[in-house]
């Protein structure tokens, strides 16, 4: 009840009508970003902190959460439609969601989108009222052992789980973990695979990967059928809402992308990337027709599109109540709340029990906002796909060329997007998955760090990774996703013989 109690005052703090205006902004700000690639919620926040300077605590902290979780939003939309994915929470949902809109699905793909998107944020932020302290709690027995084999469950699972055959997943995912060690080395600080290129230092950008595997990759192949006079047709007959029957495919996805998301949020480091693969690899391994996982299964959506918006409500949790970011973030937010002289942690209960709550009341409301503006735009967003390819192309040349040099400002980023969208394309013609190399890229650094640092701890011991019940669950979880598959077919080739 005393939770009850605040969040009514809570919502005392963020239905002002200054307040929902805020809310407001930043749900349009941040869905606008969410479509743009590269631009993500972290770099959103960072980019307009400055403009809260002057206006109160609260009401600048519920404009940049508002941007946090509608830039989620916003990332589904061009990963569906162009098969651009906004941010690296998205990159799951294009897998399929595309090809829902090349199927002629593409105001279904969007609807659940928004469905999943609203369903899992409104209930993240029900957990994050009523569960929060505790589940922080068990956050913190995650140490760098238990990191690094949720990760290794994480790359696994994807890479065997993903494409027709294990072996060419675990090529793309390989070919991902090199990509992450090009750059300086955090601990000895020497260049890696460099080759004395300056701009290689850094690493090799995300933003940079992902546009040239799914954008480009998407250009060359629209450029190969009309090169060979068959341009593809796009097929926007049937309803722009959902079936009974993708109603009833889609309810217990986003039930399950709903927990895993709110779950892997409150790990703080985990990022709703990991959700989303968990969520997709989940929701293959449980049906019946994994076979066709990338060719249109609305499951592909709904899953990951809820574990995405869920994982924002966890990321709030070690926020709120340790001051810990659970992710990139949810830490340019912490900085929010340390600009404004506010230290999060059990204390900022107590002290500013208004803040806190006004913060959560707004999400509720931001959800509903998210909602009302995303649905009735599903069929102006499907009319895009009514432009002729001779048009289409270009405009995902220059959306993606944007959001590289937004990024960067650097030329040398987009011959390197080039060089990823060749790739691209090979993989398309070779039918090796590219969701296992994106991954490997995202967590690669996180990887060697965790698994540095859990070494160091033990004094060289690999047996640390065993010591803990959470590093066996995972270590048993990823050998048994490498498993599955090489199973399935000596069944499926025993099946003939036995019959």
């Amino acid at each position: 009840m005393d939770a009850f109690g605040y969040l009514l005052q809570g919502f005392s703090v963020a239905a002002t009508p200054a307040n929902l205006g805020y809310v407001f902004l930043g749900c349009v700000l941040g869905t606008v970003i969410g479509v743009l690639p590269g631009i993500g919620p972290a770099a959103a926040i960072a980019l307009l902190l400055p403009i809260t300077y002057g206006v109160e605590p609260t009401s600048a902290l519920i404009m940049l959460a508002g941007i946090y979780y509608g830039a989620m939003y916003g990332g589904s939309t061009t990963s569906i439609l162009i098969n651009t994915p906004g941010e690296s929470s998205s990159v799951m949902t294009a897998l399929d969601g595309y090809r829902m809109a090349r199927n002629g699905r593409a105001g279904a793909a969007l609807a659940v989108s928004a469905i999943a998107s609203f369903v899992a944020g409104t209930v993240s932020v029900i957990l994050l009222t009523l569960l929060a302290k505790p589940l922080a709690a068990f956050a913190l027995r995650f140490g760098p052992a238990e990191y690094f084999t949720l990760m290794l469950f994480a790359m696994t699972s994807v890479a065997a789980l993903t494409g027709p055959s294990l072996p060419r997943g675990l090529l793309s995912l390989f070919l991902g973990l090199m990509l992450a060690t090009v750059g300086i080395d955090l601990q000895s600080g020497q260049q890696r695979f460099t080759f004395n290129l300056p701009e290689l230092q850094d690493g090799i950008g995300f933003v940079v990967v992902v546009v040239g595997l799914f954008a480009l990759a998407e250009v060359f192949s629209g450029l190969e059928d009309l090169l060979r006079g068959r341009p593809e047709v796009v097929r926007l007959s049937g309803s722009l809402w959902l079936t009974r029957d993708e109603w009833r495919r889609s309810v217990m996805p986003i039930v399950r992308g709903t927990g895993i998301g709110f779950f892997k949020g409150v790990l703080p480091g985990a990022g709703a990337t990991i959700a989303t693969i968990v969520s997709y690899s989940v929701e293959r391994m449980l049906s019946r027709e994994r076979h066709r996982f990338g060719t249109g299964m609305i499951e592909g959506v709904a899953g990951p599109e809820a574990a995405n918006n869920a994982s924002t409500g966890g990321a709030m949790v070690p926020l709120l109540t340790l001051g810990v970011p659970g992710s990139g973030s949810t830490a340019i937010l912490l900085a929010a709340f340390i600009m404004y002289g506010l230290q999060p942690g059990p204390m900022l209960f107590e002290k500013r029990p208004d803040l806190v709550w006004g913060l959560i009341a707004s999400m509720y409301i931001g959800n509903v906002v998210l909602l009302i503006l995303n649905l009735p735009l599903v069929g102006v967003f499907v009319r895009l796909l009514r432009i002729p390819i001779g048009l289409l192309l270009p405009m995902v040349i220059s959306i993606s060329a944007i959001g590289i040099f937004a990024v960067s400002g650097n030329v040398f980023e987009l011959w390197l997007a080039l060089g990823f969208g060749l790739l691209g394309y090979l993989f398309r013609r070779l039918d090796v998955p590219v969701a296992p190399l994106v991954l490997a890229l995202v967590l690669g650094g996180m990887v060697e760090q965790s698994f540095r640092q859990a070494m160091t701890i033990s004094g060289a011991d690999p047996t640390v990774f065993l010591r803990s019940p959470i590093c066996i669950v995972f270590l048993c979880a990823s050998a048994l996703a490498l498993a599955v598959p090489v199973l399935w077919r000596l069944w499926r080739r025993a099946r003939p013989a036995s019959a």
